[in-house]
């Protein structure tokens, strides 16, 4: 059985992934209006991803004994300008999910549950990827930015991205 406190940390995080998941996906929206396929691509991958994390938690919170409790999806961000603000933005969004997932790790900790800091530690690790990956691209955009055949480029490297299911 888990403790209320992470059943109630849990169902946040869970709604946390949800919000990432329509998150990427006002981002592919907007990538899709500018023609750059493979930033549309990215990012539907992302919104996959995102939802997968979510529902991970949500099969390992009902096999725990909790309750799942959705709660309403806020509305994201729509307001964006640049590819770079685009990345930059989903990069501090990752950095922002990193601290929740180390949060729950800390709770897991001091509640002494082995089984869930066993399972967070995949998320851990998930987000080390996902940062890395955000960081990596902004990294790029910016080198190439200044020449604007260097963003088709990219856009045609992000194309052949995919989604697989992690191992579990």
């Amino acid at each position: 059985m888990i403790s209320e406190r992470l059943e109630k940390a849990l169902n946040e995080q869970i709604s946390k992934e949800l919000h990432s998941e329509y998150y990427y996906l006002v981002m592919a929206v907007w990538f899709t209006s500018k023609n750059l396929d493979g930033f549309t691509n990215f990012f539907k991958v992302q919104v996959q991803e995102e939802r997968f994390h979510a529902l991970k938690m949500f099969d390992y919170l009902l096999d725990r004994g909790g309750k799942v409790y959705l709660e309403t999806i806020k509305k994201s961000p729509q307001d964006f300008e640049l590819a770079e603000d685009i990345f930059k933005k989903a990069y501090e969004h990752e950095q922002f999910v990193t601290m929740s997932i180390n949060e729950l790790m800390n709770l897991a900790t001091e509640k002494k549950d082995h089984a869930s800091q066993k399972f967070f530690d995949w998320y851990v690790q998930e987000q080390l990827e996902e940062e890395t990956s955000m960081d990596n691209i902004l990294t790029k955009i910016r080198l190439v930015y200044e020449k604007r055949h260097g963003l088709l480029l990219l856009d045609e490297k992000l194309s052949q991205r995919t989604f697989t299911v992690p191992a579990q």
